[in-house]
């Protein structure tokens, strides 16, 4: 599975945006998802993730509200809706996959997301100012 990412940009503060993360080699169907940030000087964090079969989602308390994930499995994309974007949310921003065999939580994928997740995008960036 190959995941790409997009819909990053130049955007205002308190404005929404929507990455997506389109899969191809592959169905989603049966994956963990996740997004990911790096921000400048930082390391990369989990943001929300989620089980294959959506029961067990997970997005850090500090994102709760604004930062919402979502899937499409008949188009093999899956989504990160950002709304009220704020300057610390410029970063770049990854997607990520993995087959859901283990049973974890989300909040575990995003915990561990480097040991959990096989397969990730190229990184998307946003960039939020005024």
């Amino acid at each position: 599975v190959q995941l790409q990412a997009s819909g990053g940009g130049l955007v205002q503060p308190g404005t929404s945006l929507r990455l997506s993360c389109t899969a191809s080699g592959g169905t989603l169907a049966g994956y963990a998802i996740g997004w990911f940030r790096q921000a400048p000087g930082k390391q990369r964090e989990g943001l929300t993730c989620t089980t294959a079969d959506d029961l067990h989602r997970h997005t850090i308390n500090s994102l709760k509200g604004r930062f919402t994930i979502s899937s499409d499995i008949a188009k093999n994309t899956f989504y990160l809706q950002m709304n009220d974007l704020k300057l610390g949310d410029t970063a770049v921003y990854y997607c990520a996959a993995a087959l859901d065999v283990h049973g974890y939580s989300g909040e575990y994928y995003c915990n561990d997301g480097d040991d959990e997740f096989d397969y990730w995008g190229q990184g998307t960036l946003v960039t939020v100012s005024s």
